[in-house]
């Protein structure tokens, strides 16, 4: 007999150092998923990511088992990664924090490709452009 899903949670986490402190803690313990299963096969399966943060969607069955898979990094983690910036500006649009290059666009929108809701390398590009903007980061074309 299928398993019945009770909930689908998304969190982002710490690669290889999650713990039971929110928010993982309290958003799988309101479903009654064995709070440390669910860190020690997080950390076990995101060990060679740590230091960054990665997505992980988690699949609540009514057993109070469960399932999850990682994503990729948010793609403004991978934007501050790849041009080396601390974090985004704090009023995006009046100051500019760092500038990408169009090569720059090209590599983050190839990597985060898989997760993104687009079919083209181009679309990803202008996704990644957008978030590199709002986060106060001049895009230079071309």
């Amino acid at each position: 007999m299928a398993k019945t899903v009770k909930a689908i949670i998304k969190l982002n986490l710490a690669a290889g150092a999650a713990t039971a402190a929110p928010p993982a803690g309290p958003a799988l313990g309101q479903h009654g998923v064995p709070i440390m299963d669910f860190i020690k096969k997080y950390n076990e399966a995101t060990a060679k990511e740590r230091g960054k943060i990665i997505p992980v969607v988690i699949t609540v069955y009514d057993d109070r088992s469960f399932t999850f898979i990682t994503k990729l990094p948010p793609a403004t983690e991978l934007i501050k990664q790849r041009i080396k910036l601390q974090k985004g500006a704090t009023a995006p649009g009046k100051e500019v924090a760092a500038t990408m290059t169009d090569a720059d666009i090209t590599a983050v929108a190839e990597e985060k490709m898989k997760d993104l809701n687009a079919t083209t390398l181009e679309q990803a590009k202008k996704v990644i452009a957008g978030s590199a903007r709002s986060m106060g980061i001049k895009v230079q074309n071309g």
